[in-house]
């Protein structure tokens, strides 16, 4: 047995298993990639600690669905959607079902207005819930993230004609979700 799990088969010559195929190609992207991402998540995710493990996880996951990767394309986009898939599974966790404490509820906007606001973005975080996962993608990167149709595109690795598509329904499913609680602006 050779040095990092290569094998000399019947003559002589030295192949690589595919699990150090795999660990090279998740090094390579790691090291192409790993910045991006992190800076990335770090938009959503203040704790630097926090930032670094969704980084790591999102390694991990690229890593046990390498071969979802296209070898001629730019992995950049997978990975993104992979780091963002898990930014909101982490928010989720952290804010479903958890009762308000009375320091939250203290901290709650006063006057009118500030909690017209606050009660406004949470039904709109409540629509966006109900939004496809695709389209949903669309709505934060064109109109939260601030990224163009061809930005949208190149990250989600779909044409920009399809971006335009998606954001239409899904601006229209976002307004009858609105619509359906309650939110008349």
């Amino acid at each position: 047995m050779s040095p990092r799990g290569a094998a000399d088969d019947h003559d002589g010559r030295s192949t690589d298993q595919p699990a150090d195929r795999s660990a090279d190609r998740l090094g390579r992207l790691y090291d192409a990639h790993a910045t991006a991402v992190l800076a990335f998540v770090r938009r959503y995710v203040p704790d630097a600690q926090t930032a670094e493990d969704l980084t790591q996880e999102t390694f991990l996951r690229v890593w046990n669905h390498l071969d979802r990767l296209d070898d001629t394309g730019n992995p950049r986009a997978y990975l993104m959607t992979t780091a963002r898939g898990l930014i909101t599974d982490r928010w989720r966790r952290n804010h479903h079902d958890t009762p308000a404490t009375a320091d939250q509820l203290e901290q709650l906007p006063a006057t009118g207005d500030d909690l017209d606001a606050a009660l406004t973005a949470i039904l709109v975080t409540e629509a966006l819930g109900r939004l496809t996962p695709e389209h949903r993608s669309v709505v934060q990167l064109l109109f939260y993230d601030g990224w163009t149709v061809t930005e949208t595109a190149t990250l989600l690795a779909i044409p920009a004609g399809t971006v335009k598509s998606r954001s239409y329904y899904a601006l229209k499913a976002l307004r009858t979700a609105l619509d359906e609680l309650g939110v008349t602006r």
